[in-house]
């Protein structure tokens, strides 16, 4: 970088000596008289051409400095780059590392309203019990809500592994348990926002099994506490159409 500022001010001290030389020819007519036409001419020419040339020079100058400077940016963003991609890995990486960590430590957490303490495979025993479910193996999720029922007792995700359970056993046609699971669910925690729901399938159960009377007093319980609700609705129809 220091060679090329060097060379370029060389060039511009020449422009200036060449602007000064033009200068000097204009300020008196007689010394044209030293010259010969053809002699006159050649100078202006020659005068010509070198100034064409500093300009070149110059243009020459301002282009590499130009694409110096270019090339020093791009050096510049692809640096800004690297720190970016630096900190989102770090980023990522601690978040990873916590979650890890969180596999192996108890932690404190909050489901749908329910806080308590989660133990070390806890959270992956309920999930992999939900996606089998989701995915439509229906008895095998029942036993896999039922079997962490009974290993994580006080566990946050109780409510929603009684849920799931329950709804899982009413849906191959375990209907003895899924009462026993939705009245646990309703028992231990009454106001959970998955109660209204529990209920229609508690008393869909209620049904199924053959007792009416139940199904029906659970329908109007419904009802009656939660009128406002799509589980009302339901409730309102299954409780119509008992004969």
């Amino acid at each position: 970088m220091v060679s090329s500022s060097h060379a370029f001010k060389q060039t511009l001290s020449r422009a200036f000596c060449l602007s000064t030389a033009v200068v000097c020819l204009g300020l008196s007519n007689s010394a044209w008289a030293l010259f010969s036409d053809d002699e006159a001419r050649k100078a202006i020419l020659d005068l010509r051409k070198s100034l064409a040339t500093t300009q070149l020079e110059l243009q020459s100058q301002i282009d590499k400095l130009k694409a110096e400077n270019a090339q020093l940016r791009g050096k510049v963003e692809v640096l800004e780059k690297q720190g970016e991609d630096i900190s989102s890995s770090q980023k990522t990486y601690y978040q990873d590392l916590d979650t890890r960590l969180g596999n192996f430590e108890p932690r404190t957490e909050t489901i749908e309203g329910v806080s308590g303490i989660v133990e070390p495979g806890e959270k992956k025993a309920y999930e992999d019990a939900l996606k089998t479910f989701q995915s439509g193996s229906l008895k095998k999720a029942s036993e896999g809500f039922s079997a962490f029922v009974v290993k994580y007792p006080k566990s946050p995700y109780l409510p929603l592994a009684l849920y799931w359970g329950g709804n899982s056993k009413y849906a191959t046609k375990d209907y003895v348990g899924a009462i026993s699971q939705l009245q646990s669910l309703i028992k231990k925690y009454p106001d959970h926002p998955r109660v209204p729901a529990a209920m229609v399938t508690l008393g869909n159960s209620q049904l199924e099994s053959g007792n009416k009377a139940a199904a029906k007093k659970t329908f109007s319980e419904i009802i009656a506490k939660y009128p406002d609700t799509e589980a009302a609705k339901d409730a309102k129809q299954l409780n119509a159409a008992i004969k």
